[in-house]
Formats: structure tokens, sequence, C-alpha cells
């Protein structure tokens, strides 16, 4: 009964630390593959109405990084500007960054043909 009894216990331990397991695996195989530094990061995300935001976004490989400001709806995501190079979130993030994103925003809501890609 005891041995049977240890048997069960261990093996609920191990289940339960299963997903702690696979946490760690995949940080290291991400580390490893380099995937952490090329992965997208989000900038800044303004909304501009109920159900649209201006988001917004760095993406690329360290040396071919690019900023994207993408207009975002329930029904789409469409790229109002881009930018080559890494942003310097410190220089940008100010109030007036944030009103020109927004002004950014309502001008491709009512201007929709004149976006800048």
């Amino acid at each position: 009964m005891t041995q049977t009894l240890l048997l069960v216990v261990l093996f609920v331990a191990a289940i339960g630390s299963l997903p702690w397991l696979i946490r760690k695996v995949q940080q290291r195989r991400g580390e490893a593959s380099g995937l952490a530094a090329g992965s997208p990061r989000v900038i800044s995300a303004i909304a501009v109405g109920p159900h649209q935001r201006v988001v917004t976004v760095e993406v690329g490989a360290q040396e071919e990084r690019v900023v994207l400001v993408l207009g975002v709806t329930p029904q789409q995501i469409e790229c109002l500007h881009k930018l080559r190079g890494p942003l310097d979130v410190a220089e940008h993030a100010s109030p007036s960054f944030a009103r020109e994103m927004a002004q950014v925003g309502a001008e491709a809501q009512h201007d929709p043909v004149g976006k800048t890609v």
C-alpha cells in the first residue's frame, strides 16, 4: 500500500511540474535561436475611437529593424506609415508624440486613400 501511494504522489508531482519544465525548455530554445532579439515589440497603442487604435510596432532582425504605424480595427489592420531603423522610445515617448499619433490615426480614418506606406 505504501509503495502504491508513493508512486501516485510521484506521478502527481511529475504531472504538476510538467508546465514549468516545458516553459524552461521553450525559453532556452528561444534564447539559443535568437528569436527574442528579432521578435516584434509594441512601442505604443493609442485609442482613436471605440474600436479603432493606432499601434506603433517595431519588427525585424536587429540590423533591419523597421517601425510600423498601424491602424487597427476589428475588421482589418492597415499600415499607415513605415520608418526604417530602430526607434528610440525615450526620445519619442512624450505627450506631443501621442497627440501626433492620434492625429495621424484620425487623418487616416477620414482619408483612407491618402495613406503613406
